[in-house]
């Protein structure tokens, strides 16, 4: 029997990158999976790709309105949620002499405010026994220039973990996260330009233990891993899934 059948997940951020190649595996795995991304567009192809057992739902996790939005979809199915991933997130350079409080607020907005409230609406349909995975990030871990703000930002989801395993213990509901190091996503392109990114890339694979660098599926199996009962003696946990890079 696979892993998911018959459950229902909700992946944040599944137009593209980690959070569509976690949406496909879900459904391969016998999940119906709700995508939501603010690019509709985008988020329409993404649905396509995937092709089936998949309702799309255009939406920013910064607007608590949206939020609202995507999870009246889920109810109307009737199921309610076993697995949510919270994995939507922006990533904008900047050092601290340069960072605005525009950035600051933004950078907050869609990755500590909008991952708090995507789990906090969750909650009322959310299934006894379920999961809840967040998707924060390795570059929380060490200090890296022009990545304090998101970092930060990053870290709060560490701490979300830590308070949400012991608030919802009683539902018997794990809650972990996931951290990735460097994937080859859009959104590393999108945020360090193509030739800054390749530039980087290059140099994790000779830093890494591993000696590559990540691809969106390393980081689903990760998060389906947390999600599926093949972890069901692991909650709170931070699985830093980075080829070795700021472990060793």
């Amino acid at each position: 029997m696979k892993r998911f059948e018959g459950k229902t997940a909700v992946v944040t951020g599944g137009s593209s990158g980690i959070g569509l190649a976690t949406a496909k595996q879900f459904v391969s795995e016998g999940a119906h999976v709700f995508i939501t991304g603010r690019r509709e567009a985008e988020l329409e192809r993404a649905a396509r790709s995937i092709a089936r057992n998949v309702t799309a739902v255009a939406g920013d996790i910064a607007d608590l309105g949206d939020l609202d939005r995507l999870y009246a979809a889920v109810a109307s199915a009737g199921r309610g949620v076993d697995v949510v991933v919270a994995n939507a997130g922006v990533v904008e350079l900047a050092t601290t002499a340069q960072a605005t409080p525009e950035h600051f607020d933004k950078t907050f907005g869609v990755n500590a405010r909008g991952t708090f409230f995507t789990v906090q609406k969750a909650l009322p349909l959310l299934n006894d026994a379920g999961a809840v995975v967040l998707v924060s990030s390795a570059v929380s871990l060490k200090g890296f220039p022009q990545y304090a703000t998101y970092a930060a930002s990053k870290a709060a989801l560490r701490s979300f973990t830590r308070s949400w395993a012991m608030e919802l213990k009683d539902r018997k509901v794990r809650v972990n996260v996931v951290s990735p190091g460097p994937v080859d996503t859009p959104i590393q392109a999108g945020h360090m330009g193509a030739e800054a990114a390749a530039a980087s890339n290059a140099a994790f694979t000779t830093m890494a233990p591993i000696g590559r660098i990540g691809t969106p599926e390393d980081i689903a199996a990760a998060v389906l891993f947390l999600a599926s009962t093949d972890s069901s003696f692991v909650t709170g946990v931070e699985l830093v899934a980075d080829g070795g890079f700021t472990q060793i």
